[in-house]
């Protein structure tokens, strides 16, 4: 976002313009009767016309999710469905392989690259996870407590006129701090504002693409650090608050709040799934990379996502990932400066809508977006399209499903897959390798 604010605040209403001193009357002069008549007829007509057109729109849209996108570089009317009847793409249904293309859209899933001067974490510190205690804080405590442990993320790249922005949580006293990835994803370099408006140049300790956390450090003592809560014990509904740098520095430490919309949902973005909290907490371009706290003023979310269409007007849709996600890949990369030892199977996965399943007549799982060259999913044959029946035995719909038998395993170890594919079904053992070694 550039220095220049993208919107011009002065512009969305602007005043009557009047003239100062009233116009001289003009000279009167005989009136004829045919321009009136004339006159009337036509208001008369765009009357009809207008009640006509306001009684078409009053009528409801319907909307399908997800919008169905032809191939880049096709045109309408001009696509061939791959049977020789080339004719409207209206009159066809799309083929199984552009439905899920369109469904999971498998671009920009390179690996992601921040070129802010790396640091070491020094000594010992680990983040850790606590239990809430003590009454619930009233909206006006929370802001008071925990506003001072959110800052402002500035990320400068070369070559670039403007800088990203973003947020981001004091992890430690000694200038530590928690933010997205995606937030400093190219950068340069960055710069940290905290909450009293001292500015910090930042160095990198760590950054994670697949979970879309980055640790930074900052050289300064004494900060407020946050306190973060356990995500596992969130339930739907319980009351939350996200503190934030929406839209840019004029909005800096914003409090919105709502309540726990799911406890998880997979999301796929870029390619990549994630299992994410959802929430109605309103978030925006700037959030990114900031708490969400539970009424006892403990992190348990770094925000990171809102749902958006460009068919359709949707509020109140975000997500952050859960605390006990940010625990496991924050210690990983202050140990080790990047998450080692972290098994993956190679593959993209993504639900299948119960819609799909009738209007293609495919089987119950997971169908597979994409496949990771490099990996023993890659050489023992898996393709996109394939369709994931079980795991080890066990039948899987969620992607979740599969990351909890995952993660009972290491790099090595094999899981043993069933899959179907044009109708067939196959089954194959696959090797998980370290994350590092497929996504760099």
């Amino acid at each position: 976002m550039s220095k220049e604010n993208w919107y011009q605040s002065d512009g969305w209403y602007e005043p009557l313009q009047r003239p100062e001193t009233p116009a001289a009357a003009p000279e009167k002069k005989k009136k004829k009767t045919w321009p009136w008549i004339l006159g009337v007829l036509l208001l008369s007509l765009a009357i009809v016309i207008g009640l006509s057109v306001a009684l078409r729109e009053s009528e409801p849209e319907e909307v399908s999710l997800p919008e169905f996108h032809l191939p880049h570089g096709a045109e309408r009317g001009d696509t061939d469905d791959g049977s020789g009847d080339s004719g409207s793409s209206k009159d066809r249904k799309p083929s199984i392989r552009e439905y899920f293309d369109a469904l999971y859209p498998t671009e920009d899933t390179e690996v992601v690259r921040v070129n802010i001067p790396r640091g070491k974490a020094e000594g010992d510190f680990r983040m850790e996870l606590s239990t809430a205690q003590g009454e619930e804080l009233t909206l006006q405590e929370l802001y008071e407590r925990c506003s001072p442990s959110v800052v402002g993320i500035s990320a400068y790249t070369l070559g670039k006129i403007g800088y990203g922005w973003g947020s981001g949580v004091i992890l430690s006293e000694d200038g530590l701090i928690i933010t997205n990835t995606h937030v400093v994803a190219g950068a340069d370099s960055a710069t940290v504002t905290l909450y009293d408006n001292r500015e910090f140049e930042a160095v990198l300790i760590g950054a994670d693409s697949i979970s879309d956390i980055a640790v930074l450090k900052i050289e300064a003592t004494g900060l407020p650090a946050a306190e973060f809560g356990d995500s596992a014990a969130l339930t739907v509904g319980q009351p939350v608050a996200a503190i934030g740098n929406p839209l840019g520095e004029e909005f800096r430490m914003t409090l919105t709040d709502g309540i726990i919309s799911a406890i998880s949902r997979d999301v796929n973005y870029k390619g990549r799934s994630m299992t994410l909290m959802q929430t109605n907490a309103a978030l925006n371009e700037g959030n990114s990379g900031g708490p969400l706290f539970n009424r006892y003023g403990q992190v348990i979310g770094i925000t990171n996502m809102k749902m958006m269409s460009s068919v359709s007007s949707i509020e109140g849709i975000g997500f952050a990932i859960p605390s006990s996600t940010v625990l496991s890949m924050v210690n990983g990369i202050l140990q080790e400066g990047k998450v080692v030892g972290r098994a993956s199977i190679g593959i993209t996965i993504g639900p299948i809508p119960e819609s799909a399943m009738q209007d293609y007549d495919l089987p119950e799982g997971l169908y597979i977006v994409s496949v990771s060259p490099g990996s023993d999913a890659e050489a023992q044959g898996l393709k996109t399209g394939d369709i994931l029946l079980t795991v080890n035995g066990q039948p899987v719909k969620e992607t979740k499903q599969v990351a909890e038998i995952k993660d009972q395993y290491g790099v090595g170890d094999k899981l043993y897959f069933r899959i179907w594919r044009d109708g067939k079904i196959f089954e194959v053992a696959v090797a998980l390798v370290d994350t590092n070694d497929v996504y760099g």
